[in-house]
């Protein structure tokens, strides 16, 4: 079982493409997006793939509900954050990257997923990991890339996409 953690795609249709046909190949079931979608059109390349979603809007989410209304029957969009449990895993997903010093001081949680900084960020903290994929979109730094997630191995790892 692997995840896949997309942030930032800030509508980058080719980049966007791009990190799902990987997570295609690397055997992806679930793909965490931490914010930034932008625009509902996205969701067209999404439902090219057989994944399932779990997203939180990002300060550039602004058309909400349509964006909800696009990604009806790829998953769920979450207003400020995502808190639950995914396959035994406690895993809480935000686009706020000032909510997670305090998360991970109290271990409560296996995954703490961010986005917003667009710098990828992998960091353990106790048995969980803190995960920034960084910019799919690649508008802000130039370096596009997403994060792939074994959680039964605490595992992650940041793929360039160019």
């Amino acid at each position: 079982m692997r995840w896949g953690i997309i942030s930032d795609s800030h509508d980058h249709l080719d980049y966007l493409g791009r990190a799902l046909e990987i997570f295609k190949e690397e055997g992806v079931s679930l793909i965490l997006h931490a914010g930034d979608f932008v625009s509902p059109f996205t969701a067209r390349i999404f439902k090219k793939y057989p994944f399932q979603l779990i997203g939180v809007f990002g300060n550039n989410d602004g058309e909400k509900n349509g964006l909800r209304k696009a990604y009806q029957g790829i998953g769920e969009i979450y207003e400020d954050f995502y808190m639950g449990e995914i396959d035994g895993y406690k895993v809480f997903i935000t686009h706020k990257e000032e909510l997670i010093p305090y998360l991970a001081r109290g271990g409560e949680f296996d995954f703490l997923i961010y986005g917003h900084t667009h710098i990828p960020r992998i960091e353990r903290i106790g048995r969980g990991l803190i995960i920034n994929p960084g910019e799919c979109g690649g508008w802000l730094k130039g370096e596009p890339t997403v994060a792939l997630l074994d959680p039964g191995k605490r595992e992650a790892k940041i793929i360039h996409l160019k």
